[in-house]
């Protein structure tokens, strides 16, 4: 770095230093010592620090004032940016390695560095001090293991420019928007946005606030429809007005487009309209594109038209993985896609059916539930139909909803998602009922916890609406939360079945796998892996009263709420999805290889660093049943 570093004062150093982690929690003494050694610098804006696999790295740098953002600049991928009282150097200085990431000023930037000697010295005298910067195995392999995993070639793939996870939405905004005051006509709107070549229209209140939007499919669907050009714009007018801010990824705002089945979102940077963005803008910085998928499925008037979208997502997913993204971000858009499908089947199947004589909700279970699906993903789906309240209705409903459920179970078999070998599908009557039926089975399920009702309402309890009547759903969640609240038998006898799901390593931390028959040498991720870290988050959520169903948000809440230590959170979050993760790539391979994708992985074809990381990831499995004998006064094993 720069090589005109000047000491400091030891006061100033102090100072920073009893405020800044891991240092705050040293003793004066300690801290006095370090401070004799520091060197500080200016870096102006625009400054490159290092140079990944060139620079050596000789101190840590912590950061007293400004901002340092960290890339691959071969790749163009922003990994970090880091501020006030954060450091720089530490990975490199442990591993004794070259600079891992690009690094430049983004700001005027102080820096105080502690020499490499004098960095080790502190090390050794203060345990907190590698504590902290090695208190998972996260911040030691599992960047790495990521990056091993994503530049694994494919069998075939392209190679396309996706800054999804990198460029903010910011960076797509190309002109400040066009807002007009509400009182246009419908052919002044279509004026006004020729006369701006947009294809949008932003209406403001007479207070200035954005209230609506009108694009140009809102043009087209009003020509179709042959309103009167000569009524208030206001009348195709969509609102509220979907924002989102300047700083996301584009990435978040593809979710958010999706999710919400829009096309154009508003960009805001401190609360001030920057500009609009559209699909088409996000498209462009793709190939294949998740975008693409999601309009194909919108697009089909036909159900076997649906059938083989479901393979299309899979190059999607590979470019996903070659542009850095993890498994939390993949399963969410492939739940997402996933979701589309079934909704446009069953929109089809109504049109084909006719309307239903009751009110329903379809319900996924299980992975689709958690949003956690990857490759190997069977159906879990239940139906909730609206409280009859007289028989002749009740029987109608059942007779409509049997044959529609068998229809929709063998459709989805044709659109790539297997049929349940336990049987949990809504053409079985088990997994079929009224709300008042259903909320009937989760008060046994509580009541008399049993091992087949404890194993039926681990898979229901991850449970969310898809389509249909949505309320019917939440009504239903908020019973079941109800209902848990304080059962404490019920959740001590699912907490005990969490333990029975031991981590795959032996006493010397070798991997446990099958030592004979077909699935010699392997483990299966998601049994042996996976599935404690989804067990310990539902029983302690359903415990805390939380009504999120996803793994990831589940440990947030825990985590917020103060239920999860921040060095447990921190490990067990970012073992999860590397687990999650790992299985995803080796389905992907799968796939690419043309062969039926599983979760059977063999620890022997993974690299030292793989390895390495998974054995990690398994180890917080034990810390994680410490809590639950700890929560639920567990004395066993």
């Amino acid at each position: 770095m720069n090589a005109g570093i000047q000491p400091a004062g030891y006061d100033s150093i102090i100072t920073f230093l009893e405020g800044t982690l891991p240092f705050s929690e040293l003793d004066r003494p300690s801290l006095v010592r370090i401070a004799r050694h520091c060197l500080v610098d200016f870096f102006p804006a625009g400054t490159r620090l290092l140079r990944r696999g060139v620079s050596e790295v000789d101190g840590l740098y912590l950061i007293q004032k400004g901002a340092i953002r960290l890339f691959h600049e071969d790749e163009g991928v922003l990994v970090d940016i880091r501020t006030d009282g954060a450091s720089l150097g530490a990975l490199s200085l442990f591993n004794g390695e070259k600079a891992a990431l690009d690094a430049e000023t983004v700001e005027d930037t102080f820096l105080i560095k502690i020499p490499r000697e004098k960095f080790f010295e502190a090390v050794h005298l203060n345990p907190a001090i590698p504590r902290f910067y090695l208190k998972s195995f996260a911040d030691t392999f599992l960047s790495k293991a990521f990056e091993e995993m994503r530049c694994k070639p494919a069998a075939q793939h392209e190679d396309h420019s996706l800054h999804l996870f990198s460029n903010p939405v910011g960076g797509l905004v190309s002109r400040e928007p066009v807002s007009v005051p509400f009182g246009l006509s419908i052919q002044a709107a279509a004026r006004e946005m020729i006369r701006h070549n947009t294809g949008s229209l932003l209406f403001r209140e007479p207070s200035g606030e954005i209230c609506g939007i009108v694009t140009d499919t809102d043009l087209r669907k009003a020509m179709a429809l042959g309103l009167d050009l000569q009524a208030p714009a206001e009348t195709i007018m969509s609102t509220p007005v979907e924002s989102i801010d300047a700083s996301a990824v584009c990435f978040d705002a593809l979710l958010t487009m999706m999710s919400r089945n829009i096309h154009h979102l508003v960009v805001k940077s401190h609360d001030k309209v920057q500009g609009v963005i559209s699909s088409h803008d996000i498209m462009l910085l793709q190939g294949r594109s998740p975008m693409s998928v999601f309009r194909e499925i919108a697009s089909r008037t036909t159900i076997a038209g649906l059938y083989p979208l479901h393979d299309s997502i899979t190059p999607v997913i590979r470019t996903l993985v070659q542009q850095g993204a993890k498994a939390g971000n993949i399963t969410r858009m492939i739940a997402i896609l996933n979701d589309q499908i079934i909704t446009r089947l069953i929109e089809l199947m109504l049109r084909e059916l006719g309307p239903p004589p009751v009110k329903f909700c379809l319900l996924l279970m299980g992975s689709e539930g958690r949003r956690e699906q990857t490759f190997a993903t069977d159906q879990d789906n239940a139906l909730i139909i609206e409280n009859c309240g007289v028989d002749f209705l009740e029987r109608a409903a059942e007779t409509y909803f049997s044959a529609f459920t068998e229809r929709m179970v063998g459709h989805l078999i044709n659109c790539g998602f297997p049929r349940c070998p336990g049987d949990m599908m809504a053409s079985n009557p088990v997994w079929r009922g009224t709300l008042d039926a259903w909320k009937g089975r989760v008060d046994t399920w509580v009541a008399a916890p049993e091992p087949q009702r404890v194993l039926a309402s681990s898979v229901f309890f991850d449970f969310r609406g898809v389509c249909g009547r949505k309320d019917l759903a939440e009504n239903l969640r908020q019973h079941v939360t109800s209902a848990c609240a304080g059962k404490d038998l019920f959740l001590r006898y699912l907490a005990a079945d969490c333990l029975n799901a031991r981590p795959p390593l032996t006493f010397f931390k070798n991997f446990m796998v099958e030592k004979d028959g077909e699935h010699r040498n392997t483990l299966d991720i998601k049994a042996r892996g996976l599935l404690p870290f989804m067990d310990f988050a539902r029983v302690m959520s359903l415990y805390h009263g939380i009504r999120e169903t996803g793994t990831l948000t589940r440990l947030d809440l825990l985590h917020q709420a103060g239920h999860l230590s921040r060095d447990l959170y921190h490990e067990a979050r970012e073992a999860f999805e590397f687990l999650l993760h790992a299985r995803l790539m080796h389905q992907l391979e799968q796939m690419e290889a043309d062969e039926k994708p599983d979760n059977r992985i063999d620890p022997g074809t993974l690299s030292s660093l793989e390895k390495r990381t998974l054995r990690e990831a398994f180890g917080v499995i034990t810390a994680l049943h410490g809590v639950l004998r700890e929560t639920f006064r567990l004395n066993m094993g």
